[in-house]
C-alpha cells in the first residue's frame, strides 16, 4: 500500500506539458536549415520502379521501341515535357492547376520561328520576347488567382484563350521554319547526350533544390500543404501562389524554345498535345491535386515513363485515339493510387465484416454493459 500511494504521488507531481499556443502552428512544420527535407520520398521511388519496369516490359515485347535510335529520337520529346511538368508541379503545389500550358508553349514556338524567319542573328532577341510574354501571361494568371480569388481552372483556361488569340495574331495560323542555330543546338550532343536532355536535368536539379533545400521553398511547400494554418504561420501565402505560376510561365517557355528547335517545322499550336501528358506526370509523380507536397524530380521522371508508353504504344501499330487512351489510362492510375484513401477503405471494410460477424456490437447503449458473451468479456472484475 505505501509503495503504491508513493507510486501515485511520484506521478501526480511530474510537471504536464503546456499545450501549444495555437492548433493552427502544429500544421506548418519548416525544417532548420540542418535538416532539410527529401528531394526523392516513396512516390519517387515508385515511378523510378515503375519506368524502369516499362522498359524491361517494353524490351521484352517491342525491342524496337527501345532501340538506340528510338531512345535518342525519344529522349528530346521526354526532355520537353519534364520542363512543363516541372511547372504544372508548381501550379499544383499551390492547390490549383493550369490549363494554359498549350497556349504557353504554342505561343513560344510561334514567337522563335515566326519574328526570326530564318535569320538566326534575330533569335535571342525572339527568345527575350518569347519569354517577356509567357512570363507576363503568368503574372495574370497568378494575380487574377491569389488577389482577385478567380478560380484556378477558370482563370488559366481564360488565360490559354487569349495565348491562342495571339498565336493566331502573329502567325496566321501558317508554321515557320526553324531557324538554323536553334536546331542545331536542340538537336545537338554532349558526348551522346541530347543537349535538350542537359537542360532537362539541370532545371530539375535547380528547382528541386530551391524547393527542398532553401527556406522559401520550404515556405512554399507550408503554403500549398495549408493556406490557413500558413497564414497563421504569418506567410505571406498570395506571394507564394504567384511565384508558382510567374515561374511555371518561364518553364513553359524553355520547354517551347526547345520544342521549336527540335521540330523543324512546328505548326501553330505545337503546344496542343502537352496538358493532359504534364497534369499525368505531375499526378503520376504522386503530387496530390488538393496541393502541398511534392515532387519535380519524380514529375520529370514521370514526364520519361508516359513519352516511352506513348512509343511503345505507337510502336505496336496503334493509332493516334488509342495513345490518346493510354494517357488518360495512366492519369487515372496515378489518381487511383495517390488520391483514393485506400487503407481507410480497408479498414472501414475490416469493421464492417467484423460488425456482420459479431465481433463488435454495432449499437450499444451507452453506460450500460453490454449482454452476451462480449458483454461478459468487457465487464470489469469485482474487487476481491
Amino acid at each position: 500500500m505505501a509503495s503504491r500511494e508513493h507510486n501515485a504521488t511520484t506521478e501526480r507531481s511530474d510537471p504536464i506539458p503546456a499545450p501549444d499556443a495555437s492548433p493552427l502552428r502544429k500544421r506548418i512544420v519548416i525544417p532548420g536549415p540542418g535538416r532539410g527535407t527529401a528531394i526523392l520520398n516513396s512516390a519517387s521511388l515508385a515511378i523510378c520502379i515503375g519506368t524502369a519496369l516499362l522498359f524491361l516490359v517494353s524490351w521484352l515485347v517491342e525491342p524496337q521501341s527501345v532501340s538506340h535510335s528510338s531512345v535518342l529520337g525519344m529522349l528530346p520529346f521526354a526532355a520537353v515535357l519534364a520542363i512543363a511538368a516541372i511547372g504544372q508541379t508548381l501550379v499544383i503545389q499551390q492547390g490549383g492547376i493550369d490549363l494554359s500550358v498549350p497556349g504557353m508553349i504554342s505561343v513560344t514556338v510561334v514567337i522563335v520561328t515566326r519574328y526570326p524567319n530564318g535569320d538566326s542573328g534575330k533569335l535571342a532577341a525572339a527568345i527575350l520576347f518569347a519569354f517577356a510574354a509567357t512570363l507576363a501571361a503568368g503574372l495574370v494568371s497568378g494575380l487574377l488567382v491569389s488577389r482577385i480569388g478567380v478560380t484556378p481552372i477558370v482563370a488559366t483556361l481564360g488565360m490559354n484563350a487569349l495565348l491562342y488569340g495571339g498565336v493566331l495574331q502573329i502567325s496566321g495560323g501558317t508554321p515557320r521554319t526553324t531557324t538554323a542555330r536553334l536546331h542545331n543546338f536542340a538537336s545537338g550532343k554532349v558526348a551522346g547526350i541530347p543537349n535538350t536532355v542537359i537542360i532537362a536535368v539541370i532545371l530539375t536539379a535547380l528547382v528541386a533544390f530551391l524547393v527542398k533545400r532553401t527556406v522559401v521553398g520550404r515556405r512554399f511547400e507550408a503554403v500549398g500543404a495549408g493556406l490557413i494554418g500558413a497564414r497563421a504561420a504569418g506567410l505571406e501565402a498570395r506571394r507564394y501562389q504567384l511565384g508558382a505560376y510567374v515561374a511555371a510561365g518561364a518553364l513553359y517557355c524553355a520547354a517551347g524554345i526547345l520544342l521549336a528547335g527540335v521540330v523543324s517545322t512546328p505548326s501553330a499550336f505545337q503546344g496542343d498535345q502537352y496538358l493532359l501528358p504534364s497534369v499525368a506526370a505531375v499526378v503520376l509523380g504522386g503530387t496530390s491535386l488538393l496541393g502541398g507536397r511534392g515532387s519535380v524530380v519524380a514529375s520529370a521522371v514521370a514526364a520519361l515513363f508516359i513519352t516511352q508508353l506513348d512509343q511503345f504504344v505507337l510502336t505496336t501499330g496503334a493509332k493516334d485515339a488509342v495513345q490518346n487512351l493510354v494517357e488518360a489510362a495512366a492519369l487515372a492510375l496515378g489518381l487511383a493510387i495517390y488520391s483514393v484513401p485506400w487503407r481507410r477503405l480497408f479498414d472501414w471494410s475490416r469493421r464492417r465484416r467484423d460488425d456482420e460477424q459479431g465481433g463488435v456490437p454495432v449499437i450499444a447503449d451507452v453506460g450500460r454493459p453490454s449482454q452476451g458473451k462480449q458483454g461478459a468479456q468487457l465487464a470489469p472484475e469485482p474487487n476481491k
